[in-house]
């Protein structure tokens, strides 16, 4: 009678475990746990079978400058398979001077040529571009004709999408940077991957990171019939 009892109680023990949702992992990522689906997604900009990639970031970012070397080399690796692009979060609102000169140089096609620069000046030079003169001295230290880029900067088109940035970023429910969103519809980051795998060692978060993105890549293909 006792050998069945233990019986049937490790029988219910396997049945309950079985029963428990599988455990999140960044190669094979849960949503609501290692990435969140956007309950109103944004239509992509990507034409044909591309899947849209976006970073928000922020200049001033610690953890973007960090992550960016990774996701260099994430973006080169998937290729045609992407259309990637950054959207800057505005920190400080509308008149945001980062988010300000990361859409002037987006309008003069130099966002990606001089991304680098940009965060260098941050993060190594150690130099905060916190105004408009600290943004247009800058830019004519970095070889910049002065004309276009105040052209630029202070045009009808730059300025509408600045005032306009902040809903832009909220339509996408970024809290947090760097986040990444998918196809308009998959939002992860390197620290949501972290809080869902509290075990993971911290040198192995942003690796478990692209791990996520390059699933949700997977399945954004999938949906897109590719």
């Amino acid at each position: 009678m006792l050998l069945k009892r233990t019986v049937f109680a490790v029988s219910l023990a396997m049945a309950a475990v079985a029963a428990l949702p599988a455990a999140a992992s960044p190669a094979v990522p849960r949503d609501g746990a290692e990435y969140r689906t956007l309950a109103s997604p944004v239509t992509p900009q990507a034409q044909g079978k591309k899947v849209e990639v976006i970073e928000f970031f922020m200049y001033h970012c610690p953890a973007c400058n960090m992550l960016e070397p990774g996701l260099a080399a994430w973006v080169k690796k998937q290729g045609e398979a992407i259309q990637f692009r950054r959207i800057h979060v505005p920190h400080t609102g509308a008149a945001d001077p980062e988010a300000h000169l990361f859409l002037t140089l987006e309008a003069m096609k130099l966002d990606d040529s001089m991304h680098g620069k940009v965060l260098n000046t941050w993060h190594v030079e150690r130099k905060r571009l916190k105004s408009d003169e600290d943004n247009l001295e800058w830019a004519v230290k970095n070889g910049l004709d002065k004309a276009q880029f105040q052209s630029a900067y202070n045009s009808f088109g730059v300025l509408t999408r600045l005032r306009n940035l902040e809903k832009l970023v909220g339509s996408y429910r970024v809290d947090g940077t760097p986040t990444v969103v998918i196809n308009g519809r998959y939002l992860t980051s390197p620290s949501i991957v972290s809080e869902s795998n509290p075990n993971l060692p911290r040198p192995s978060v942003e690796a478990a990171a692209f791990q996520v993105m390059d699933a949700l890549v997977l399945k954004a293909q999938q949906e897109l019939g590719k």
